[in-house]
């Protein structure tokens, strides 16, 4: 125990890289199983994709079957009914759309509810130096089926500008044109009997939230009974992967999440409380998230909304919806939506909704984590490069762990000091256990050095190390950012090994700077220890590989000065 607490801490470290390696086990396989066992017993009737969220008041919307419509309203639930077995994602897929162009963003809106069905990110391609770009909503494939809706329903029977309703358009292509700030794309519905259903999505220049207003214009002779919803269908099958895996999906958060006004939650669609999600909330937002990137529906702040979950196999459906409100005869009434489609860039997820940035998961330790991203954020501003910019966070920790490291570091120099006469002891005493503790114990107090005051300092920077990790795995900031010469993406492992090997180098350095166990097993075993961490760090971002060699070679630097020092004074003391 007394002098193997700089091994401690690479005992940690290791146990980190293997803790990521059984999380990626986890996400693979379990998630798997579990999916499979809730398919076993919930067979899709029609598809997610035909099932429409239903209004607070339990009224079923118009095109629900009678025996669906009677067990919501009996229940009294904001469930989903199914619709017509016809009006399924392949006919709103095959409906004519309406194609969108932003400077960001690349649209396709289709003319059967105005769903959202394809969506392209302009300034993200899929892997760097390829023109392929990032597609979130899609119909690619029944197994990336990825659909955005945002709707209004009403009462059981009556025909509502849902889903499944077919808009008209006045063409067919909008572009952002050069200059232009604001671009507004418009949808159009009636119901044939004197209302009328504005539906706009308004884009602005560099922005990826959408401010999606509906617009009833009731001048039928009757109030309009309305209620407005959007609706997040995914299909997301997990991402098989390891962390010997170079694919950067192995780090992903997927699947849904809330903010409900209170607390942000991740849900699991395996999970059968989260499956069936019903709750009331204010203030809050729903989201379909992956590595890197989200779809988001952020409802009007100050309004009751209640938000639901369905989910058969690897396909959910999320959805947030208003109760019931009447549009009187003669009159009109908006309501407004705003989605979020696009990278999780903090700036704009900060202003789009109530938390909104939690989307980019640093996990437990967002307290941390958040100070760490902004100090990331003002040293790229100050430099124009996230590598740099890492490397002066990690100077900035270092000098704020200063006087913690200074303590750690001379109670080391300190055991290094002591390791002849430590050896003596350990030789005079090696056949009395309790002899051999009481020498040593004394000769502890008469040179006043506390063996355990080296771990504290260590254990207080761990926290720290967890949150860096993930603000440098999760941030799309940093995605596909170029530092200097080989190392051309931070978020990608190093292609050629030179920062892991590195890493391994200072490492050694460090072990040799610590005083030697006296076990020579442990010692060999201590030996392996860089080779080993480098293997496992091989496969990790080198933007978090480029970190730990910073802050490693800057430990190496502050404990060469230490025992300087203190070999200098005990020179000159004898």
């Amino acid at each position: 125990m007394t002098t193997n607490y700089p091994r401690y801490a690479l005992w940690i470290v290791l146990g980190f890289a293997l803790w990521l390696n059984y999380e990626a086990w986890i996400k693979d396989y379990a998630a798997v199983d579990a999916a499979a066992t809730v398919a076993a017993g919930h067979a899709p009737v029609g598809g997610l994709a035909a099932e429409i969220p239903q209004s607070e008041s339990g009224s079923a919307p118009a095109g629900a079957s009678g025996a669906a419509a009677a067990a919501s309203t009996e229940s009294g639930t904001a469930t989903a009914a199914p619709a017509t077995s016809l009006s399924t994602a392949a006919s709103v897929a095959a409906a004519p759309a309406v194609h969108v162009h932003t400077d960001v963003l690349d649209l396709d809106i289709s003319l059967t509810g105005g769903t959202i069905t394809q969506a392209d990110l302009n300034v993200y391609t899929r892997i760097k130096g390829q023109a392929l770009r990032v597609r979130l909503e899609n119909h690619d494939s029944p197994e990336t089926l990825y659909l955005l809706q945002v709707a209004l329903t009403g009462p059981a029977g009556a025909a509502r500008p849902n889903q499944l309703a077919t808009f008209s358009a006045d063409r067919t292509d909008f572009a952002m044109a050069p200059g232009q700030d604001e671009l507004r794309v418009p949808l159009h519905w009636t119901d044939g009997h004197g209302v009328e259903v504005l539906k706009e999505f308004a884009f602005h220049r560099g922005s990826y939230a959408i401010h999606v207003t509906q617009t009833v214009n009731n001048q039928s002779t009757a109030p309009w009974p309305v209620a407005p919803y959007a609706q997040i269908l995914r299909d997301d099958p997990p991402t098989h992967s390891s962390i010997f895996n170079a694919n950067p999906e192995r780090f992903a958060t997927r699947g849904p999440a809330i903010w409900d006004g209170v607390k942000y939650r991740k849900l699991k669609i395996t999970d059968d409380e989260d499956r069936h999600l019903n709750i009331q909330v204010k203030n809050g937002w729903i989201a379909a998230l992956q590595h890197h990137f989200v779809t988001a529906v952020v409802p009007p702040a100050d309004v009751d909304y209640r938000f639901t979950m369905n989910s058969r196999d690897t396909e959910y459906a999320m959805a947030a919806s208003a109760p019931l409100t009447d549009v009187p005869a003669g009159g009109s009434k908006s309501y407004p939506m705003t989605v979020f489609v696009g990278p999780k860039l903090q700036s704009q997820l900060a202003v789009t909704g109530p938390e909104l940035q939690r989307v980019t998961d640093f996990g437990h330790l967002f307290v941390i984590a958040q100070p760490l991203f902004k100090a990331l954020s003002w040293a790229h501003m100050v430099t124009g490069n996230w590598g740099v910019a890492i490397l002066l966070v990690t100077c900035l920790l270092k000098l704020i762990f200063y006087p913690l490291s200074e303590a750690s570091g001379k109670s080391m120099a300190k055991m290094r000091a002591l390791q002849p006469r430590i050896k003596n002891i350990q030789e005079q005493y090696k056949d009395d256990k309790e002899k051999l503790g009481r020498a040593t114990m004394e000769l502890y107090q008469r040179e006043k050095v506390n063996p355990v005051s080296g771990c504290l300092p260590m254990v207080i920077q761990i926290p720290v190390f967890f949150a860096f990790y993930w603000v440098l795995v999760e941030s799309v900031e940093m995605r596909q950012a170029p530092f200097v010469l080989w190392l051309n993406d931070l978020s990608s492992p190093d292609p050629y090994f030179i920062l892991p090997a590195l890493m391994a180098g200072a490492m050694f350095l460090q072990q040799r700077m610590a005083p030697a166990s006296p076990d020579p097993m442990q010692a060999k075993v201590m030996m392996f220890m860089p080779l080993a961490m480098s293997v496992l760090f091989a496969f990790l971002p080198s933007g978090l590989v480029l970190y730990y060699v910073a802050n490693t070679s800057l430990g190496v630097l502050q404990q060469w000065n230490i025992n300087r020092r203190i070999a200098g004074a005990a020179a000159r003391k004898s």
